[in-house]
């Protein structure tokens, strides 16, 4: 059987192709040539080359997976950390997983259907949610706190695990999306509602109690008559948004993520925003770091509040209510109108908004470079990252960021 090598290629930041490993030897180019060559250098595809695109991708702590568009069994890609099976199960030879892969590699996911698509994914700490079209939601990685959503075994080892869950439906209605935060995990499903598992000690389950939820159950409070059409989550706060652009919360508000009449700094379940983003306008994308919040309205101004370096500045860590970040800072001027942001994300302690323009701005604390800025500073204010190519999706975790692109040409 052919090893088959999968290769990231610089040129379409999202795709993926695959190759096997060449068994002829290769011309070693002369040394008095090498002026001829070009600066950029690709890996050129024979016409037997399989080319597939990225159409998904998360960030996890210290690992990433990607999906692509295909009717083969391998439909996901993870790399990084490996500790708890959270990336699937990779042995190079029996009783010896690895517990880091330094490259991309293929996920087995018991799929009833080589025709399934997946359709969207998420990570958290140590476990990951792979969203499909006909089969439901499959969860693999660590399930301490029922984050994969199935039962607890306080026994159980998670390092060279092969076990996967499928949760296929809940309350007899398809899945349409999926999220995680640290250690837990939420369901939106295809009449609005919303369900929650794993840990719930600062009330991130919205089950109003703070005891950890091995199966989805459905999020009480207000949110109970709406239908949400978007939820977010990293760490241990969540936000939701409605149908009408209207924000909801509950979970960690340790630094006035979710401001409640008295100083309850977990929130064990959902509550309405109205009073909060009064006067800011339809709310079309959300976000939620360690200590902070970021929206934007369908005009692409974006707010922020929270604990953190927001974009307000270096003299600005903390406001309660939600601020504006000028929107000079994203693009938008008088030779440049019609610029806005459309979508926003956020890791631990960073934060990112992407233009209609299909521009990548970063801020926050930049562990380890995640800024993508070109130095290990942290950034007080928006600022662009060069990327060429038309960004399309970012995703943020800890101390790392993956966007997903597509080439100009």
């Amino acid at each position: 059987m052919n090893a088959i090598k999968v290769i990231l290629q610089r040129r379409a930041i999202g795709e993926v192709s695959t190759r096997a490993y060449a068994t002829t030897k290769k011309k070693i180019p002369d040394p008095d040539e090498e002026e001829q060559l070009p600066i950029f250098k690709y890996p050129v595809s024979k016409s037997s080359d399989r080319r597939m695109y990225v159409t998904h991708a998360a960030c996890g702590y210290g690992f990433t997976v990607a999906s692509i568009k295909t009717q083969e069994q391998h439909k996901v890609f993870g790399t990084g950390i490996n500790t708890d099976s959270q990336i699937g199960y990779h042995s190079p030879r029996r009783g010896h997983p690895l517990e880091l892969l330094v490259s991309p590699a293929p996920i087995y996911i018991p799929y009833k259907s080589l025709e399934t698509t997946v359709i969207g994914m998420d990570a958290g700490r140590a476990h990951t949610a792979i969203l499909t079209d006909n089969e439901g939601v499959f969860t693999i990685g660590n399930n301490a706190y029922g984050q994969c959503g199935r039962k607890i075994n306080a026994n159980e080892e998670y390092r060279g695990s092969m076990v996967s869950h499928n949760i296929k439906r809940l309350g007899k209605e398809n899945v349409t999306d999926v999220v995680c935060g640290q250690d837990h995990t939420l369901f939106v499903t295809e009449s609005g509602k919303v369900y929650a598992c794993g840990w719930g000690a600062d009330g991130q389950t919205g089950a109003g109690n703070f005891e950890s939820q091995e199966y989805p159950a459905l999020v009480r409070g207000d949110i109970t008559s709406e239908r949400i059409v978007s939820v977010a989550s990293t760490g241990d706060c969540v936000l939701a948004l409605n149908e009408s652009g209207e924000l909801f919360g509950w979970g960690n508000s340790e630094y006035g993520q979710v401001p409640m009449a008295t100083a309850q700094h977990q929130v064990n379940m959902s509550y309405s925003l109205l009073g909060l983003t009064k006067g800011i306008g339809r709310i079309v994308d959300i976000a939620t770091g360690g200590s902070f919040c970021i929206i934007c309205n369908e005009n692409g101004d974006v707010f922020v509040w929270g604990y953190g370096l927001l974009g307000l500045g270096p003299n600005v860590q903390h406001t309660a209510k939600p601020k504006q970040i000028p929107s000079a800072l994203f693009g938008r001027n008088e030779f440049n109108p019609e610029c806005k942001v459309e979508k926003v994300a956020c890791g631990i302690s960073h934060l990112a908004a992407i233009t209609n323009n299909g521009d990548l701005y970063m801020w926050g604390r930049n562990r380890h470079g995640c800024l993508g800025l070109g130095s290990k500073k942290d950034q007080y204010f928006p600022l662009r990252v060069s990327i060429g190519a038309n960004v399309m999706n970012v995703r943020c975790s800890v101390d790392h960021t993956v966007a997903i692109c597509k080439p100009f040409m």
